[in-house]
């Protein structure tokens, strides 16, 4: 039996399906990842399905001076910023601890510190936030920053993984394993209320059933080990506390009897049954909305 004969491709029909199988190709390709503007602002967050960087023209942040009881890792992040931005050896850093005394304000506060602070004829530092579910697509910003003249702190708040998540090999590969590694003109900083990322009930479950407990878990493990710097962030005193809200106070002009601010801030801890950075903004926003002043 003879082969059938070959289809005219030049025919009005073979044109229009060739057309439609290249439209439907094109729309599944990866989108290409768009070369972004960096003079647009000086912090952007990544947008992984479009493989894009999105500018933020005001970030959300708190003043530097306005962040009570974390002296020492302030400081610390600080110097180690402020080594990165001028071209010196600085490491990954990783904020660990209680939830709502700062980790990710001290992130962007220091940035904008160094900016403030930094001689006019230097490239303004930049800071870019990648969301804890595109980790993955960590590789490709890489890629997009490393040529860039401007140095970069990519930040992640609340990283974690869970028992079945893959997505930190990504990061790992990028902190230091991996053939290009971390570009020199990036550094990262990740927030978590874990210090080595993971639940501890899974780290304890892996090594109660694994035939060499210690290799169990130790991959996962490393990853936080990656970072070359551990900042810890404790429950704060009932002083540091006060201290936090009165700084709002005086900061904002909020004219009100200490006395009693004292006491309702105290009460509105209570109630909540945490002391934080984050109760103390929280009471603040109470008290100025009863005052009538406008934050």
């Amino acid at each position: 039996m003879s082969d059938p004969m070959p289809a005219d491709l030049t025919s009005p029909e073979s044109l229009a399906l060739l057309k439609r199988i290249a439209d439907a190709l094109e729309r599944l390709a990866p989108a290409a990842t768009a070369q972004p503007d960096f003079a647009a602002a000086d912090a952007f967050v990544w947008q992984a399905a479009g493989r894009r960087l999105s500018p933020v023209p005001r970030v959300n942040r708190v003043e530097m001076s306005l962040l009570r009881g974390i002296d020492r890792v302030r400081d610390l992040l600080a110097e180690n910023t402020q080594r990165f931005a001028r071209g010196l050896p600085a490491n990954n850093a990783l904020l660990w601890g209680a939830r709502g005394m700062g980790k990710s304000s001290l992130v962007k506060a220091v940035h904008a510190e160094i900016n403030h602070t930094k001689p006019a004829s230097a490239r303004p530092l930049k800071l870019i936030e990648i969301h804890r579910e595109d980790i993955e697509t960590l590789p490709e910003l890489m890629s997009l920053l490393r040529a860039d003249p401007h140095r970069f702190i990519v930040f992640c708040d609340d990283l974690s993984f869970d028992a079945d998540d893959t997505s930190y090999k990504s990061l790992k590969a990028v902190l230091e394993g991996g053939i290009e590694g971390r570009p020199d003109n990036v550094i990262f900083y990740a927030t978590s209320n874990r210090r080595h990322l993971l639940p501890r009930d899974m780290m304890e479950n892996e090594r109660s059933t694994a035939i060499n407990p210690g290799e169990a878990v130790e991959e996962k493990v490393s990853l936080s080990d990656r970072f070359g710097l551990w900042l810890g962030f404790h429950k704060c005193s009932q002083d540091e506390y006060l201290d936090m809200v009165f700084a709002y106070v005086e900061h904002l002009g909020l004219e009100a009897d200490r006395d009693a601010i004292r006491a309702e801030a105290l009460e509105w801890a209570t109630t909540r049954g945490a002391r934080s950075g984050r109760t103390a903004w929280q009471f603040i926003q109470d008290l100025a909305g009863r005052l009538g002043k406008a934050l």
